[in-house]
């Protein structure tokens, strides 16, 4: 139970993308004097929470056997994204957004059942770590209101198009593989000089070169890269080569596993990338129902005894020997499929529901359910075949569409965030 709230409060004290972080001081002895490491606008980032949030990154790295970057690098790089959590915190409120009590307990029931424990066991387990719970669920709170305001600036992107889809699918590119990678990128900002230009060249190349000689990626991404994955050892995830810019595509289609590329020049600065694993794509089949159904809808005027009467009543006559198509005709109260005869065609179980896919499952072809409760009402199904359906192309139309969004979204998140740093008033305090 500590390793699992340890996890958590580590979530909570690091600026990752889609982690957690802390925005008040972690409590202090009474005897310590905490000191300002970072003016953000209007606030301010403390030495307390700084120390906290780069105890959690070393923990991590320990826990799973890194090298630990040096401590003057760790301390720059968590500040960093201390700063733009702070940011995106003044911005989301600035716009309105705003997260109820009852949303964040929401989102504890939802951690607590990940974890497969009760709320009150969740809160022990807090509690037994040394953590405030009334701290925690603020933490929470507010890495919901970060996550919605990134929410927005993906929601005013301009929708994928159909014709984007079949261009893309039309490529070479897309029949490759997915490639799992890791990413370092030494930042250029817009309108660099040919002499910053040149500076960070050299720092790419000199990265590189440690990395050559055996420098841990991970470690070498948490101590140099501007990314902002960097916190998370530059792990990336599975991509395939449509949803990296063409530029990192080809410099990775033909590395191995464990491969690093050479600095890569872009307008945002210079990558590394690291190919961790390769995956083929493969034929994606899906199980497929035909089935049809009667259902009596519980409503204000019908209760649900009354429709559990109702679908009993259609049961028996079913069993007699009735037509089902006719009492379907007749009494169901779904509209999409009554006037058919309650046929609901060929489906994947899910698309109507756990309840409904597992009464499909557990049935064999030709053979009429029991009555059975769902939130819309009372039902009985007919199971009337089975069978399985080639949806490569349906699931590559949708990785197109899917591989399309993500390329948009990196890139207008972190123009965003870059463009919310550069407006931002921001004094570093770290010498002092």
């Amino acid at each position: 139970m500590r390793s699992f709230i340890r996890a958590a409060v580590w979530l909570i004290c690091i600026a990752l993308v889609s982690g957690v972080v802390t925005s008040t001081a972690h409590a202090q002895s009474s005897t310590q004097i905490d000191s300002i490491v970072a003016l953000v606008d209007d606030d301010v980032v403390l030495r307390s929470e700084l120390d906290l949030a780069i105890k959690g990154i070393v923990d991590r790295i320990r826990q799973q056997g890194g090298d630990l970057p040096p401590q003057h690098l760790l301390e720059k790089q968590v500040l960093e994204r201390l700063i733009i959590r702070r940011l995106q915190l003044q911005r989301a409120f600035q716009t309105g957004i705003r997260i109820s009590d009852a949303d964040i307990d929401q989102a504890m029931l939802m951690l607590a059942q990940q974890n497969q424990i009760s709320l009150m066991q969740l809160r022990q387990a807090i509690e037994a770590d040394g953590e405030d719970f009334v701290e925690f669920r603020q933490n929470i709170g507010e890495e919901m209101m970060t996550e919605r305001l990134r929410q927005r600036v993906i929601n005013s992107m301009d929708p994928i198009t159909e014709t984007e889809i079949d261009i893309l699918l039309a490529s070479d590119r897309f029949q490759s593989g997915e490639y799992n990678i890791s990413h370092i990128l030494i930042a250029l900002p817009e309108g660099a000089t040919p002499q910053l230009i040149e500076v960070q060249e050299s720092k790419a190349n000199n990265v590189h070169q440690q990395l050559v000689e055996g420098l841990d990626f991970a470690s070498a991404a948490i101590s140099y890269s501007d990314s902002q994955e960097a916190l998370e050892g530059g792990l990336v995830g599975w991509r395939d080569l449509n949803s990296v810019p063409v530029v990192f595509s080809e410099a990775i289609k033909n590395l191995r596993a464990s491969q690093i590329t050479v600095p890569i020049r872009s307008p945002a600065g210079f990558h590394i990338i690291k190919v961790n694993d390769y995956r083929d794509r493969s034929q994606v089949m899906a199980t497929e129902l035909h089935a049809r159904h009667i259902m009596i809808k519980t409503s204000d005027l019908v209760s649900p005894r009354e429709a559990m009467e109702q679908i009993r009543e259609i049961h028996d006559q079913l069993i007699n020997g009735a037509d089902f198509e006719t009492l379907a005709r007749e009494n169901s109260d779904d509209a999409t499929s009554a006037n058919l005869g309650g046929d609901m065609g060929w489906f994947v179980p899910q698309s109507y529901g756990e309840r409904i896919a597992q009464t499909l499952e557990a049935m064999q072809d030709g053979e009429i359910s029991e009555p059975f409760q769902t939130e819309e009402g009372w039902h009985i199904m007919e199971r009337l075949a089975m069978r399985e359906k080639d949806i490569t192309e349906e699931a590559m139309r949708n990785a197109a569409r899917n591989n399309l969004q993500q390329q948009k979204m990196d890139i207008e998140l972190e123009r965003f965030l870059q463009q919310m740093r550069d407006e931002a008033f921001v004094e570093i305090r770290l010498d002092a």
